[in-house]
């Protein structure tokens, strides 16, 4: 690989090479127990290797690049930058059991995937224990990047805060659809700045920082105003997929969030602005009218400006911070692709 910054293709081809490889040998490991395990790994495999963004992996080596200089080799942080894919792995199985989301990436979700072997229950096991497979393999992982041993440890401190606040985040999110009525946008953004926010953009950047042994107050600033409301603005995005995105283009069926009764800001927003009249058919209707509903109170609108707003902070926050210029333009760029996706 070439000693100056990676092409983002080069990037995502580096993460998934590292991570095919790794993956080969937990499976290799594993078919030598009972073929069965063998064939659950595989899946799990599959489940990672199945697309997506990478967009962790993408922040946290930008966060990296931001303080290294351009000859600096990428090698020996890819394993640690391929952690995050498999703990994002971990968090979209368990959230997909959990929403009994059908499908992902365009793909059969992995409790649907062992549903289909042995029964729902069967599927609901399986989807758990494939989430912690993921989850284990991403420390195993982690463990092989080629880090002095205080960076090591500052890097998996930032990695533990990451799965604490995700894992918090998750559980808001599932407290939340228990008693939608009573949740408040204010809420609902506390939910998507611990579920989303922290671990997609803002603790990537600082795994990242720490990952180039030299986590500077300034910078990490920065970074963390940054990836908060870029993080924010992902969730937002993705607020509105939920309801409105073509499936064929997100990869995942639109309206879950109506029919779980997600207290999303989108929803929140729009039972503020909804007449009575409104609200009371959004409660009864099914999920294509409470969708016409939504759009009909301005919320979407609101959304789009709430968006707006976090994406020009973010650019601000890493506009002025002490931070290498090709890293700037990346994040830059970052925050205009990552919070306006298709629909």
């Amino acid at each position: 690989m070439p000693r100056q910054p990676v092409s983002h293709r080069a990037l995502i081809g580096a993460v998934e090479g590292t991570l095919a490889d790794f993956l080969a040998c937990q499976i290799a490991a594993l078919d030598t127990v009972d073929p069965a395990l063998g064939g659950f790994a595989r899946t799990a495999r599959d489940l990672v290797m199945a697309g997506g963004k990478r967009i962790r992996p993408t922040f946290a080596y930008w966060g990296w690049r931001g303080v290294v200089g351009a000859a600096e080799p990428v090698e020996g942080v890819l394993p640690a930058l391929g952690a995050l894919e498999l703990m994002h792995t971990f968090a979209l199985v368990h959230d997909d059991l959990m929403d009994r989301s059908a499908t992902r990436r365009g793909r059969p979700t992995a409790h649907r995937l062992f549903a289909a072997q042995h029964g729902d229950r069967f599927g609901d096991s399986a989807a758990i224990l494939v989430g912690d497979l993921c989850l284990v393999w991403a420390d195993q992982l982690l463990a092989r990047a080629a880090l002095p041993a205080t960076t090591l440890l500052e890097v998996r401190a930032r990695y533990d805060h990451m799965r604490v606040e995700a894992v918090a985040g998750q559980y808001l999110d599932v407290l939340g659809e228990t008693d939608p009525a009573s949740w408040s946008v204010e809420r609902a953004l506390l939910v998507a700045r611990h579920k989303t926010a922290s671990y997609t953009v803002q603790w990537p950047l600082g795994f990242g920082l720490a990952l180039a042994s030299s986590v500077r107050a300034d910078l990490d600033e920065a970074y963390r105003v940054y990836g908060l409301a870029v993080g924010e603005a992902f969730q937002l995005r993705d607020d509105l997929l939920g309801v409105y995105g073509d499936p064929a283009v997100t990869g995942k069926p639109a309206g879950d969030d109506l029919r779980t009764g997600k207290p999303t800001t989108l929803l929140m927003l729009a039972r503020q602005l909804a007449t009575g009249a409104q609200l009371d058919e959004l409660a009864a209707a099914g999920t294509t009218r409470q969708a016409e509903i939504i759009a009909a109170t301005g919320a979407p609108a609101q959304v789009e400006e709430m968006i707006r707003a976090r994406v020009e902070e973010g650019v601000a926050a890493i506009a002025e911070a002490p931070v290498r210029s090709d890293a700037r333009a990346a994040l830059i760029e970052l925050a205009t692709a990552a919070t306006h996706r298709p629909a």
